[in-house]
């Protein structure tokens, strides 16, 4: 049996190719709230959460003016933007709900809850927070239970609103 990988490991970024890098730029740092940490040019941007080098990268190098990939391709599905608490995603629903984006769905996974939704190119993105370990579903031989149930978007953002 091979070696699993250590616990600690982290996906530790995203780098995204865009057509247009303001278009980005409006949608990770202005709607959702990243902060530039670097930029080169009007070719390519790193963007971050308390004060990372960077958690996102967008570039135009082979992508300026270009289309999404088709559906039915290969490619990234969506990138998921983990918030520490039930009250920071509703804060990021706010944002996106005020900046007119449409959301593609809501669910409770059990283990966590999630909004989906495409940034400005058409990449899918997760925005969501994890339950506390101890909190997640459980089989009666102790494999998770995840599931996908409808997520109540107006009990989330109430509850943010009181946090």
């Amino acid at each position: 049996m091979a070696k699993t990988i250590h616990p600690n490991v982290q996906i530790g970024h995203v780098h995204l190719k865009v057509a247009d890098l303001e278009r980005a730029l409006a949608f990770y740092r202005d709607v959702l709230g990243f902060e530039l940490t670097q930029r080169y040019g009007d070719e390519a941007a790193f963007l971050s959460a308390g004060g990372y080098h960077h958690h996102i990268g967008l570039n135009t190098w082979q992508s300026a003016g270009g289309k999404p990939p088709p559906s039915r391709s290969t490619g990234l599905y969506h990138l998921a933007i983990a918030y520490p608490t039930r009250a920071e995603l509703a804060d990021a629903l706010q944002r996106v709900l005020r900046a007119g984006i449409p959301l593609e769905g809501a669910s409770d996974h059990g283990v966590s809850e999630a909004i989906y939704l495409r940034d400005r190119d058409g990449n899918g993105v997760e925005l969501y927070w994890d339950r506390p370990r101890q909190e997640w579903p459980r089989k009666a031989n102790g494999d998770l239970a995840m599931g996908t149930e409808p997520l109540d978007l107006d009990q989330l953002l109430l509850e943010g609103r009181q946090a």
